[in-house]
């Protein structure tokens, strides 16, 4: 997977499992790394929805 990009934290990767309990992943990532750490976990075939939103978010109200 590597190293992630956090020069220019703005964005975390979330995922959502089965029972929709929804969990950060990373954090403090540019928009390009958490798209490539999303885009690596959805390639690997896991039930589980990832996505990227803001790290400012609050993940309680989503």
């Amino acid at each position: 997977m590597g190293t992630p990009d956090r020069t220019a934290a703005a964005h975390r990767v979330m995922r959502q499992d089965d029972n929709g309990n929804r969990f950060p992943v990373a954090r403090g990532l540019t928009r390009p790394a958490a798209e490539a750490m999303a885009a690596e976990f959805e390639a690997r075939g896991h039930k589980q929805l990832y996505w990227i939103e803001p790290d400012d978010a609050d993940p309680a109200a989503r």
